[in-house]
């Protein structure tokens, strides 16, 4: 295999409306060939999209997370990465880190929290239904749950909690923001997480945030830097991610309300359904670039050392050669090996809690308000736009 050259594409694809797949990111999965695209800052990088090749590009240590880390590599922000965080490291330090929380987030550690997550969901229907018959599903259940849930594990205060969503809003912003916006966003929730850490050293708790500060001043096992970062990531990723999930599930399904209508009459089918909804609706396009730490074969091309690559999992998950009809909507699926919670070292921490608020936030709006609908027609729903993940902006729905 050599290295050949290729038309380069201007990158990020022309965003595509609401949770639609840029038509690019098909094109060139099914020509079997690497995409060569042009970044928005520091250069070029190549893309992949089948199934196969982004999980190699996910797992194989040949391509490095942590060797963007202060450089002007390709990439779709505009700030150069310069704080080393979960998100950005490699094994060792990835390993280390990730290890101060794994515990709590382990499917019997998640499952344990199950009954508190059904009745904070039964307390927002309850609202919804006192209420009602319309609502933003977005601003009265998606992400006061979501951000209800993460608070409550990390130890965030009741009072504390109407803070951070909107700084964890800009700071995900890739576009139409400035760089001072985002830059001040981002420490704004370096330093509601300071004065977490502070309090939490003043007050002792057996909370995650709690178990973060005794794995910092106790064992020696993080940096102080290290614990804050790892603290605000939680809480945004924590939040943001399951809210524009559910949200967009949600949507999903009322775009075509017979699989609602099945999903009220078979509610067995709810964690399938998740798991499909999941693999289907996009949650982020725009991704972060790996850097090859060695020349690589892949996609008939080689890959040089230094160079970057995009593994583009929404486009992965729409695989012909993984999933038959791969752009329907089909909870009978008998396998259904998607990767939206990405894959090898850097799967996601959440997932087991992502997926309880997703079983358990959509099966019981399927229980309580089987008749919900979209209150406008689907192609009024505003979505969110420049930012690095995707959801309703709002979700008006009526029962």
């Amino acid at each position: 295999m050599t290295t050949v050259d290729r038309p380069v594409c201007p990158y990020p694809f022309p965003e595509a409306a609401q949770l639609a797949l840029s038509p690019e990111y098909g094109k060139f999965r099914r020509s079997g060939k690497l995409g060569r695209l042009e970044m928005p800052y520091g250069g070029q990088a190549w893309l992949v999209t089948s199934l196969a090749d982004v999980k190699l590009v996910l797992a194989d240590p040949r391509f490095s997370r942590a060797a963007a880390m202060d450089r002007d590599v390709p990439r779709t922000l505009p700030m150069l990465e310069t704080e080393p965080g979960i998100l950005s490291l490699d094994a060792p330090e990835h390993t280390r880190l990730r290890r101060t929380v794994a515990r709590a987030f382990t499917v019997r550690s998640v499952e344990s929290l199950r009954p508190k997550v059904q009745a904070q969901v039964d307390a927002l229907v309850d609202r919804l239904v006192e209420r009602g018959p319309e609502a933003d599903l977005v601003a009265d259940f998606s992400l006061p749950l979501a951000i209800t849930t993460i608070s409550e594990l990390l130890g965030v205060p009741e009072e504390d909690r109407a803070q951070f969503h909107e700084w964890s809003d800009l700071a995900t912003a890739i576009s139409g923001t400035s760089i001072e916006e985002i830059m001040g966003a981002q420490d704004a929730l370096d330093e509601f997480l300071t004065e977490l850490v502070a309090r939490r050293r003043r007050e002792p708790s057996d909370d995650l945030l709690g178990s973060l500060v005794a794995a910092r001043d106790v064992e020696d096992r993080l940096s102080e830097r290290e614990l804050v970062r790892l603290g605000t990531t939680l809480l945004s990723a924590g939040h943001e991610t399951t809210a524009n999930q559910l949200s967009g599930h949600v949507f999903t399904l009322l775009e075509q309300c017979a699989h609602w209508d099945r999903l009220v009459a078979e509610p067995q089918l709810v964690a399938a359904a998740v798991e499909e909804l999941l693999r289907l609706t996009p949650l982020g396009v725009v991704t972060f670039c790996r850097i090859a730490k060695e020349d690589v074969e892949l996609g008939g091309v080689v890959i040089k050392a230094g160079e970057a690559v995009v593994a583009q999992i929404a486009a992965a998950n729409r695989d012909e050669a993984a999933f038959a009809r791969p752009d329907e909507l089909d909870f009978d699926r008998t396998a259904n090996p998607h990767i939206a919670f990405g894959h090898g070292l850097h799967h996601c921490l959440g997932a087991p809690l992502a997926r309880v608020e997703l079983q358990v936030g959509l099966g019981t709006l399927l229980r309580r308000l089987p008749r919900l609908r979209l209150a406008v027609p689907a192609e009024e729903v505003v979505f969110k736009s420049g930012r690095l993940l995707r959801g309703p902006k709002a979700l008006p729905v009526t029962w």
